[in-house]
C-alpha cells in the first residue's frame, strides 16, 4: 500500500491528475488495510477539489466503514449521498444492509429493504438473502420465513449460506417443516 501512496505523491508532484478510478483504488487500499481515517481525510480532499465522484467511491468507503464497525459514520455518508449528487444503487444498499444486520440493526436494514422499492432501486437476491441470514441469525425466524416467502415470490433462489442457516434452524424443530416446499421452489 505504501508504494501506491508514494506513486500516487509522485504523479500529484508532477502535475498529473488522478481521475477518479485511481482515488477509488487508492481509497480501496487505504480501506483494505483499516486506514478508515487516512481514506476519510482523501475523500474530503476529493470533494474540496470538486473531483466528480460516483457511487463507485462511496460505496468503497461506506463499505470500508461497516466491515471496521463504524456503522454509525456509514450510515451518516450514505444519508448524504443524495445531497451530493450520487444516488445509492443496489451495491450501496446491500453495503448498508449487510452492515446493519452484522451489527443487530436488522429493523433499520428492513427498512432499507423497503425504502430502495420505493426510491426505484429493486432489490436483488444478495439484498434478500443478506437480511433474511440476519433475521435468522438475529432470532427472528418468523420474520425471516416471511422474507423467505417473499424473496422465493419475486424469484430470487435462497443461496446455500441461507439453505444452510434454515437448515440448523430445522434440526433445532424451530422452523416448520410444511415450510420445506417453498425452499424447493427456491432452489
Amino acid at each position: 500500500m505504501q508504494d501506491a501512496e508514494n506513486l500516487f505523491s509522485k504523479l500529484q508532484g508532477c502535475g498529473q491528475l488522478p481521475n477518479v478510478q485511481t482515488y477509488a483504488v487508492l481509497l480501496d487500499g487505504l480501506c483494505n488495510d483499516q486506514r478508515l481515517s487516512a481514506a476519510i481525510e482523501l475523500l474530503k480532499e476529493m470533494e474540496a477539489n470538486k473531483v466528480e465522484l460516483n457511487i463507485v467511491v462511496y460505496n468503497v468507503v461506506i463499505e470500508g466503514l461497516c466491515k471496521a464497525g463504524n456503522i454509525v459514520y456509514a450510515r451518516d455518508l450514505f444519508s448524504h449521498l443524495s445531497s451530493k449528487g450520487v444516488q445509492p444503487n443496489v451495491r450501496t444498499y446491500n453495503i448498508m444492509i449487510h452492515g446493519l444486520c452484522h451489527h443487530g440493526l436488522i429493523i433499520e436494514a428492513e427498512k432499507l429493504l423497503r425504502e430502495m422499492g420505493e426510491k426505484g432501486c429493486c432489490p436483488d437476491g444478495w439484498t434478500y438473502n443478506t437480511i433474511v441470514r440476519g433475521l435468522l441469525k438475529n432470532n427472528e425466524t418468523s420474520w425471516g420465513m416471511g422474507l423467505i416467502q417473499e424473496m422465493v415470490e419475486w424469484g430470487f433462489p435462497a443461496d446455500v449460506f441461507t439453505m444452510e442457516l434454515i437448515g440448523g434452524l430445522l434440526c433445532k424443530d424451530v422452523v416448520d417443516p410444511a415450510f420445506l416446499p417453498l425452499l424447493k421452489d427456491s432452489c
